[in-house]
This record gives C-alpha cells, structure tokens and sequence, in this order.
C-alpha cells in the first residue's frame, strides 16, 4: 500500500509539473522543434548583427531577463552551472525532468535532421563482396577496391554538383586526377572514368544504389499511407514538364516526370497521369493526391475520387492561402462592390512597386540607396508565395534607410534624369500616413503569411490544418478590431469582406480527410486545450465536423456492414475516452505526446481507427516539395547537362 502511495504520489507531481510548463509555454509561427526551450523564453530584443546571434529575452517561468544565445536559455532552465547566468528558481526537480526530455527529444531531431553522408555504391558492394568470399588476393594487387571508389567518387561529384558529363573530356580534369594518382604509391597508373563510362556504367550503379536506399521507405508505405503530390513546370526550353512524388513522413520521393508538349491538359489527361502513378504506388498504399487549385487539377481530382473511393483529392494549403491573399491585394476598378475596402491596399502596393522600380532601373538612385542601406531590394516575382507581402515587409525592414536616401544631399543634387520621378518617389517615402497604411497591412496578413510559412512544408500537418484555419482567422479579426477599436460584438465591414474571403477559400479547399484528421488528434480532446479559446469544443461535439468525419469512414468502407459500425463505435470509444481510452495514462499523455506516438502507445483498443490515423498524422497538406524540385530538377535536364 505504501508502494501504491508513493506511486500516485510521483504520478500527480509529474502532471502538476506537465500542467506548469503547459501553462507557460508559447510555440511561436517560426518554432525551432530542435531547440524546444525557447518556447519558455519571451524574445525582446535581438542584440546581434542581423537575425540571428545574441538577444535579449525573459524567462516565462520566473520572468528574469537574460542577454545571450540559446545555450544561456539552456543552461538556465536546466539549471546547468557556471555558465554565467543565474539558474531559474521556478523550476523544481519534477520540471527539470520534463524540460530535460524536451531539450533530449530537441537533441534526437537534430541528430535525424542533419544531412546524412550517403554512401557509395562500392562501399556497400565491397562490404558484401568481402562476407561472400573474402579478399581477392589478384585484386588487392591492383588496389581495385580503391580505384572503383575514386571513380565512384567523382562521378557523385558529378551527379550531386549538375556538373556536365562533357567535362569528362577536359584535358586539365583529366590530368589533374592523373597527376594526384601517380603521386601516390597506391593508385599509381590510375585514370579517371570517361565520359561514357560517367554517363551510362556509373550513372546505372548510382541509380540502382539510391533505389536499394530507398526500399526501406517504399516497404513502409503500407502502414504510413502515402501522398501523391504532382505539379508543373516549363523548363528553358519551354516544355512543359509535370513531375509526381510521393511523400511521407519520411520525406517526398521523386517518382516521374512527364514532358506534355503537345497535349491538351484536360482533367481527364491529368486524371489518367494521376491514375498510373497511384497503380504504381500501389491504391491501397494511397491516402491523397494533392494539386493546386487550378480547375483542370481540380476536375482530375474529383474524377481520381471517382475511381478510388477511399483516396482524397485535396488542394494545395498554400496555394488557397495565396490566392486569398491576392483577393485582398488585387487591384479593383470602382464597379467592384469591395472597392471601398481594398482600393487602399491596391494603391500601396502599387506605390512601392513604382518606387522600388524607380530605383532598380536607374544606376545613380540604386547606388545611393545601396550607400544607405545594407540590405538589397527584392524584385519579387508575381508567381512566388504572398509576392506583395514579402515586398512590403522588406520595405519596411529598409524604411530608415529610404528615408536617409532622400534626404540626402546627393539625392537633391542628382538631375540628370527623371526630376519629377524622384520627387514623387521622395513625397512618398517621407509620407508617415503611407507607411501606417503599410504597416496596418503587414499586421492584419501576418497571421495568413504565417500559416504559409507553416504549411509551406513537406512535414505532416494535415491534422493542424483545421485549428491553424480557425486560429488564423481569430487572429486576423482581433487585429482588425483592435486597430478600429471595436468591441468583439459589434460588426467591422472592413473585417466582414476579409472574413468572406477566407470562409470562401477555405469552403472550397477543405476536404473531409482534414476533418477527420483534425478530430484524430488526440490533444484536442483535452480539456487545456478546450480552454484556451472561449468557446472551444472537441471535435465529436461539431455537428459540422461530425458529418464530414462520418462521411470519411463511408468512403474507407463503402460496403458498409459490420466492419462499419465497429469504425464508428472505436472513434466514439476514443473521442468520449471510453473503454481502453479511459487509463489515467491515456488521458495524460494526449497532451503531452506527440499524436502519431500516442496512437502507437494507446491505441490498441481501437486497431482498424489506429491504423487510419497512423496514417492520416503522417501526410502533409501542400504541394511544396514538387514546387522546390524543380531546381534540382533543372540541374539535370538541360542541354548543357545531357549534351
């Protein structure tokens, strides 16, 4: 009895301490999973040169200041000595235990994350060969296994840098690899792999090896689900080119790609792409297929549901949130029934594009501003994410040093061009009423730009996309209301035509996969959780989400039957901490695990709804990775590369 005492003893000690460290800690838009303490420390000012470097924060535990880097905020949480700040008297041993395995869950993510040495296909080869039948005394003679690793050596030079296969045949490469061989002792006499030895013999090897790497991954696709990602490109030559990958929790892989000059892109070509690949992947293996928002993908995901019953076509996230972002920003003509409430945001956008043109098209204006400020304007093109956006902040980021360009006397005395340009351009940036309306911009659109940058990923979030679509729009409100200095119950006409345009994007992107998803999460079922916001309920209490999660295990099962009503009765057995869900480590532990570790744990009750949420905590919500493959992509097929 007095086991069992202590037992529950340490069991309340360890969750009052859960409960304190959850209660204080804050996880910011651009958290760093690998460095976890900083969600205890509240950032004031930065200290060094740049963004990164010292700041100065606070602690939110005991609300000291300290001037340091991340090692300082460590060392004060873990109480680590003789590192020249004082020990944080908030925590006690129960919280040291929980942020030590928070900074040693940190640790392992960068341990995983770092880039890995991929290694050659000789050493694996070699490493076998030797179990097989030993060391051949005839070919150590010759140093082979050296010689095949120097060649095999250069032609990952080769692969990894885009280097073309032609250099090969350069004299001076040739000779330089010969004359560091015959230096040595041991590769004496040796020459470097030809051209089409590079091209054909080792380019084989080096594929057939990254496809022995990448089986361990294809074999998890079964249990991990995956998500078929595709997107499209024009290269130099203006080909058009739609590439496909397949991603995981453990990262996209590169599938195929397609050249489609010729070919009409209807839905139903791109519906037909789509279904080779998923036969390919195999369809049982296959949760999504995610595409941006265009009406012909749209028509092709539709068509591929129509075929695959259990498999979602699902939207971009971020291309939904641009195109959000573009209806507020776009320019508008009087007839436009928004007109009113847009044309300002119109008007600055326009204004600082005028400006940063002025400015980049006349080298005397650039070489001022570039005396006067040390960072560069940005042409951003139209086509890259929150374009407007992403110019304004940088405006602002340079404002002191527009400023000290026009004021300047060189600026004054400067007239060998447009005069009247350079004034307007001058009133502009002088005019404190032009940059509050900036600024009033960036405030009410950072919530939207930061859940890009969030979603903007590979990473599994499809189970956040329904609470970061609530909570972005909670925030963009509260940030209307304050600056018109509105109560929460009266109406902002500004705030209600944002709030249509979201609601609008959002209807049309949102799928019953991230409904069921979002309910699978175990955290928001608890109860610190449910009170962060007023009037925040758990997902089985949303009509709304009830109906699109009902739905979603009709299309997992469309025979209906037995197997069925045992789908529905697990996920109420879950969602009401029923039978096998009710242990006092179960309920613990869904705020404090992360989701696809809590199922793995605690979800033996429920084994058919385990497995659909293993899989569904696994995906993520964008198109991202297709998006940034096509500059590895361009390394490879170009005319250069294959000449």
């Amino acid at each position: 009895m007095a086991g069992s005492s202590n037992s529950s003893t340490s069991t309340a000690t360890t969750g009052s301490a859960a409960q304190f460290l959850a209660s204080a800690r804050v996880i910011s838009a651009d958290d760093d999973e690998k460095k976890p303490l900083w969600r205890y420390m509240r950032k004031i000012v930065n200290t060094g040169k740049g963004k990164g470097g010292n700041s100065k924060f606070s602690c939110r535990l005991c609300d000291r200041d300290i001037s340091g880097s991340y090692s300082r905020a460590k060392a004060h949480l873990l109480k680590i000595p003789n590192q020249g700040v004082n020990l944080c008297p908030k925590v006690t041993v129960d919280v040291l235990v929980q942020l030590k395995a928070e900074q040693e869950r940190g640790d392992e993510r960068a341990v995983n994350r770092a880039p890995r040495d991929i290694p050659l296909p000789t050493d694996c080869a070699a490493a076998s060969g030797r179990k097989r039948r030993g060391t051949n005394p005839v070919e150590e003679s010759f140093n082979m296994e050296e010689l095949n690793k120097l060649d095999a050596m250069i032609a990952r030079m080769f692969y990894t840098a885009g280097i073309p296969f032609s250099l090969a045949r350069n004299p001076w490469f040739r000779k330089a690899f010969t004359f560091a061989a015959n230096k040595s002792n041991h590769l004496a006499g040796y020459v470097p792999p030809s051209y089409n030895k590079i091209r054909t013999t080792l380019l084989v090897q080096e594929r057939t090896h990254v496809e022995k790497l990448l089986q361990p991954i294809r074999s998890s696709w079964s249990s991990k689900g995956v998500t078929i990602v595709s997107d499209g490109w024009s290269d130099p030559h203006r080909r058009p080119l739609l590439n496909f990958m397949a991603v995981t929790e453990d990262g996209p892989m590169f599938l195929r790609s397609i050249n489609t000059e010729g070919e009409v892109k209807s839905k139903e070509y791109i519906r037909d792409k789509l279904c080779e690949i998923i036969e390919a992947v195999g369809p049982a293996n296959v949760v999504q297929v995610i595409t941006d928002n265009a009406s012909n993908c749209r028509g092709a995901g539709l068509l591929v549901q129509e075929r695959y019953s259990h498999i979602f076509w699902t939207p971009c996230v971020v291309h939904t949130l641009n195109l959000a972002l573009k209806s507020i920003g776009s320019a508008r003509n009087e007839d436009d029934h928004n007109y009113e409430h847009f044309n300002w945001i119109s008007e600055i956008v326009a204004d600082a594009t005028h400006i940063r043109n002025f400015i980049m098209n006349h080298s005397m204006r650039l070489s001022m501003f570039n005396d006067s400020s040390g960072l560069k304007l940005l042409a951003v093109a139209e086509t890259r994410f929150a374009s407007q956006v992403v110019m304004l902040k940088r405006f602002q980021e340079i404002k002191e040093s527009l400023t000290l360009m026009v004021v300047s006397q060189r600026w004054a005395d400067y007239r060998n061009d447009n005069v009247e340009g350079a004034r307007l351009v001058k009133e502009k940036i002088l005019d404190d009423d032009w940059w509050v309306r900036v600024k009033y911009f960036l405030d009410f659109t950072e919530p939207i730009y930061s859940m890009i940058r969030v979603a903007d990923t590979d990473k599994p979030c499809l189970h956040l996309t329904y609470e970061m679509w609530d909570t972005m729009i909670e925030k963009v409100k509260s940030i209307i209301y304050n600056h018109e200095g509105l109560h929460p119950d009266e109406e902002s006409p500004f705030f209600s035509v944002v709030h249509e345009i979201l609601i609008f994007r959002w209807t049309k992107s949102s799928t019953p996969l991230h409904c069921l998803a979002h309910s699978l999460n175990p955290k928001y079922y608890t109860q610190a959780w449910i009170d962060e916001v007023p009037g925040r309920e758990p997902p089985h209490l949303d009509s709304e989400l009830s109906e699109e999660i009902l739905a979603c295990f009709r299309r997992f099962i469309p025979e209906g039957g037995l197997e069925l009503v045992e789908l529905r009765k697990q996920f109420a057995n879950f969602s009401m901490m029923g039978p096998g869900f009710n242990g006092i480590d179960s309920m613990e532990d869904r705020g404090m695990l992360d989701p696809k570790q809590w199922w793995g744990i605690h979800g033996n009750a429920a084994p058919a709804l385990r497995n659909i949420a293993l899989k569904l905590l696994g995906q993520p919500t964008s198109s991202s990775c297709a998006e940034r493959n096509w500059s590895i992509y361009g390394l490879i097929h170009s005319s250069l590369r294959n000449k």
